[in-house]
């Protein structure tokens, strides 16, 4: 089948009711797997612009109450979580010999959030566009299988809607699948893992801008301005005119615009994008997750963390 017709057939897909962001994610994959994509730069650039959308439009359906109870609570995980991802990351990089700006940039990415963290720290380091395409293909592979198992893991363990949430947000790398995961949850979930997941974005900007004076490189930082018109569309949700119908209109098109980003990275997964990753890169980024997915899971089990 034509792989124009394919992609349209997928975004459809997106459209409709039985849509869900695993399932949009799952499409994307299979697409990527069987086909050619046919708009790939045009839909990297639409789905970076498609998740800051999503994120504001989630923001309507926030109490902003809310979002600074778990946004407190959640810089000083994300800050403890972000300090021990990026010394064991760096650690694993060179005992499994991963050239040096790949496994800073998979750190990076599974310290803060995945592909934007990756993209913001990139051109500061001087990375080349095949150390950029390894960090990301190995990031968005394990983004897809923890949107894929995370909620039935959390399901599995009876983990409350704000622990899931809360884990969600601390273990997966981009804010489209913690979004995606959460959403999947419960409301509540969604709250507390979108909330304290761009908590632990906002670390992009000490980052890049540390990273930019060690290396004295003058690369532009990249601001995450999306973040700030989140917390103004909670502030417009809880205090004018809470309930709106306008707002419940731009939080289901968050919703819908989150379901699109999803398929639109699971497209971009190709075999020869995933093949590119190669053995040593992965291992690195597949056991740096498994370490901090595992000591944040137990760590709120026992009561250490919580919202």
């Amino acid at each position: 089948m034509n792989s124009r017709l394919l992609f349209a057939l997928g975004l459809f897909f997106c459209l409709t009711p039985w849509a869900s962001p695993p399932l949009a994610l799952l499409a994307g994959l299979i697409f990527g797997a069987i086909s050619v994509h046919p708009y790939k730069r045009e839909s990297q650039q639409l789905s970076k612009a498609l998740l800051k959308s999503a994120v504001v439009g989630l923001g309507f359906g926030m109490n902003l109450q809310e979002v600074l109870r778990a946004g407190r609570s959640g810089f000083l995980y994300t800050a403890l979580s972000i300090g021990f991802a990026m010394v064991l990351g760096t650690l694993l990089g060179k005992f499994l010999a991963v050239q040096p700006r790949s496994a800073f940039l998979i750190s990076t990415g599974t310290a803060i959030c995945g592909g934007s963290a990756i993209a913001a720290v990139g051109p500061i380091v001087g990375a080349t566009e095949d150390e950029m395409s390894v960090s990301l293909g190995t990031i968005f592979l394990l983004n897809s299988i923890a949107l894929l198992t995370f909620p039935a893991i959390g399901v599995m363990l009876k983990l409350s809607q704000s622990q899931f949430g809360l884990w969600a947000a601390l273990a997966i790398h981009d804010t489209s699948s913690v979004v995606g995961a959460t959403a999947k949850y419960g409301v509540v979930a969604l709250a507390v893992g979108t909330t304290v997941k761009l908590a632990r974005a906002l670390w992009i900007v000490p980052l890049s801008v540390g990273t930019a004076a060690v290396k004295g490189s003058k690369a532009r930082i990249q601001w995450p301005w999306f973040i700030l018109f989140f917390c103004l569309a909670a502030v417009a949700n809880t205090y004018l005119f809470p309930g709106a119908v306008a707002y419940r209109f731009l939080f289901n098109a968050g919703k819908l615009m989150l379901t699109i980003t999803l398929f639109l990275i699971g497209a971009s997964l190709s075999p020869a994008a995933l093949r590119k990753v190669g053995p040593r890169p992965l291992l690195q980024g597949v056991l740096l997750w498994i370490v901090v997915a595992v000591a944040s899971l137990l760590a709120i089990r026992a009561g250490l963390i919580g919202i």
